[in-house]
């Protein structure tokens, strides 16, 4: 809960700085000269790449949070077993011991969005959030692809598999996404 009341107070804050910022734009723009319109126009696409931004990383939190819904609804979401330091952090190597259990998951399954999603919660336990977001982005996408009937003999699917890529973390991370 205390992660949506921030999400929402920044991306407030951020309209409200995008407003403020388009005013700005606006008014030099009626300026009237070559100058002061050539800056009105460049002030204007700033918050146009903010509000696309904003829409998108939205747009993603939506999709993640109907996927744990739905994972929670079928009993399926990874039940925290992480140990921690006195101080509520987790634990590196717990984190790194779940992980690998995720990884061979995933990897044995890799056409399950329910594996990638579990897959990106570990990332995140191991504090790897960029690969934590493409495990993430890769569980929409499966959620979203419909299941092909399977028509014939079994071939590869072409799904990326997981390759061995951080020796800071001992973490591997989807390749090809």
């Amino acid at each position: 809960m205390r992660a949506k009341i921030t999400y929402t107070v920044t991306a407030a804050v951020l309209v409200f700085y995008f407003v403020l910022v388009g005013s700005r734009g606006v008014l030099l723009i009626k300026h009237g000269t070559l100058l002061t319109v050539t800056f009105g126009v460049a002030v204007l696409i700033l918050p146009a790449i903010g509000i696309w931004f904003l829409w998108k990383n939205t747009q993603f939190v939506r999709r993640a949070n109907a996927l744990a819904a739905e994972l929670d609804a079928e009993g399926g979401l990874p039940v925290d077993e992480l140990v921690r330091t006195p101080s509520g952090r987790i634990d590196r190597d717990s984190a790194d011991a779940v992980f690998a259990l995720r990884r061979e998951e995933t990897e044995d399954t890799p056409d399950d969005w329910r594996c990638w999603f579990r897959l990106a919660v570990a990332y995140q336990d191991a504090r790897d959030t960029p690969r934590a977001r493409k495990a993430m982005q890769r569980a929409i996408a499966l959620h979203n692809t419909p299941t092909p009937q399977p028509s014939g003999p079994s071939s590869p699917s072409g799904s990326p598999g997981l390759t061995e890529t951080s020796s800071r973390t001992g973490t591997s991370s989807p390749s090809g996404d």
